[in-house]
């Protein structure tokens, strides 16, 4: 039994709590939203990956950000110091991009930490590690009406996750590295992971469409469709 073995201060949480309130605001200001609208992106983007994980997964009691108000300071900070230097940059791409892979990588292991200590296994903690790093952008991005950047082929997104966690179990359970030494390289695996992934043009592929390679339909049209 893993339960209470491996702990991460809590600045790590904090961190990407922040880091997510700022994706989320910045997303807010390129659609033009006003101030509820951004945030509320703010507050979605950065809590909802810990809502999911404590809520669906680790049902310990409310959530943490529910109990510690510094959660929410964290949000307000996030959303407040993205949403004033983002009305000075004409480009707001790659600031989201960068944060975004940031918050990934430190959700990640926040979110695996967490079920370790709750007493999963190594296997569930990495399942639960990557909805935490997720749950906040995918949440983000439906409010936005933007398509799911873990839904895009071509995108090294939840990938990136699973990277992080692919480095950060084996070194907290395996090797029984200090979990704060073993969350840094898990981190940096993630963060370079996903901006490599774009920078270099790493693509995930769609898978074909059955429809499309129907040998009995003529091209382009759907087996059994009105001509």
């Amino acid at each position: 039994m893993l339960r209470g073995e491996f702990q991460l201060p809590i600045h790590y949480d904090l961190a990407a709590v922040t880091l997510m309130a700022a994706t989320g605001a910045l997303a807010g200001l390129r659609k033009r939203y006003d101030l509820v609208g951004i945030l509320s992106l703010a507050l979605v983007s950065a809590l909802g990956g810990g809502l999911l994980r404590d809520g669906l997964f680790l049902q310990g009691g409310p959530p943490a950000m529910l109990g510690d108000g510094r959660y929410l300071v964290a949000v307000i900070a996030g959303g407040a110091v993205a949403t004033w230097f983002g009305r000075h940059l004409r480009r707001l791409r790659l600031p989201i991009l960068v944060l975004d892979a940031l918050a990934l990588g430190i959700y990640a292991v926040v979110g695996a930490q967490k079920a370790l200590d709750a007493g999963l296994p190594a296997l569930s903690a990495s399942f639960v590690g990557v909805v935490n790093a997720v749950g906040g952008g995918l949440l983000r991005d439906l409010l936005s009406r933007e398509e799911p950047l873990m839904f895009q082929p071509g995108t090294f997104y939840a990938l990136a996750a699973v990277v992080g966690e692919a480095v950060y179990l084996p070194l907290v359970v395996t090797l029984r590295l200090e979990p704060a030494q073993a969350a840094l390289w898990s981190i940096a695996a993630t963060f370079a992971t996903r901006l490599l992934s774009v920078a270099l043009g790493w693509r995930t592929l769609a898978v074909p469409d059955a429809e499309r390679r129907d040998p009995d339909g003529p091209p382009g049209r759907p087996p059994g469709a009105a001509t």
